[in-house]
């Protein structure tokens, strides 16, 4: 999916400052690249893939060829024959896995497949860690009435997380938050991020503008309203 352009971000961003007009709540907007590497995945597919090179080698016919017993040959000879063939069929089931793990790596290591092979539950869980982390490391539980919004995108995944401080989920059930939700998947899914993005900004500021209705001369913007792009981890 394609990241924001700089007329983009700056659409986000005034949509931002004119909900925060009518709110003492901060509506905080983050997007990432990638939430996770998912390193683990390329692993776990190479390897599953690497294990199945004995089948493969099987498959193609190899087999280890025991000397007739019944020829000329000595014991001996027999036995070193025998050694060497099990000594090859397994060098070369090794060398076959070893490829094999290489090639499946290098192709699952392509963004476009690694995402594809991810389960989506793993896809969740990362988007919800790097959200949070992003949510403490951006003080959005710093605010002076524990007000703060973070909507947090994560492109790669095309997942969205919608975090509300303290502050606001004492007054405001978590279903409130669900047409905002539901307006960045939208806008997720059909690559319009910068018009989910809006409309969820704007959804937020009606709910925060209900609740916590700006004070005349006490408003101040206690967080920067310019989206936040964050490159993969």
């Amino acid at each position: 999916m394609k990241s924001l352009t700089p007329t983009e971000l700056s659409a986000i961003e005034a949509a931002v400052r004119k909900a925060e007009a009518a709110t003492t709540g901060e509506i905080y907007c983050v997007v990432t690249e990638e939430s996770a590497h998912y390193t683990e995945i390329v692993i776990a597919w190479a390897t599953v893939v690497a294990l199945l090179g004995p089948a493969v080698l099987l498959l193609a016919g190899v087999h280890v060829t025991i000397p007739d017993l019944f020829s000329s040959w000595s014991a001996s000879a027999v036995g070193e024959a025998i050694e060497t063939a099990v000594r090859r069929a397994l060098i070369g089931a090794i060398v076959v896995q070893g490829v094999l793990f290489v090639a499946t790596a290098a192709i699952v290591s392509i963004p476009a497949v690694r995402r594809a092979l991810t389960p989506r539950g793993l896809k969740r869980l990362r988007v919800q860690r790097r959200a949070a982390e992003q949510f403490i490391a951006k003080n959005l539980h710093a605010t002076r009435d524990r007000t703060g919004v973070m909507i947090f995108v994560s492109l790669g995944e095309r997942m969205a997380e919608l975090i509300a401080d303290e502050g606001i989920a004492d007054h405001v059930e978590s279903h409130v938050w669900d047409k905002a939700m539901a307006a960045l998947t939208d806008g997720l899914k059909h690559g319009r991020v910068e018009a989910g993005f809006e409309a969820a900004v704007g959804l937020c500021g009606d709910v925060l503008a209900a609740k916590f209705p700006a004070r005349a001369g006490d408003n101040p913007n206690e967080l920067p309203d310019a989206v936040v792009v964050l490159p993969r981890p």
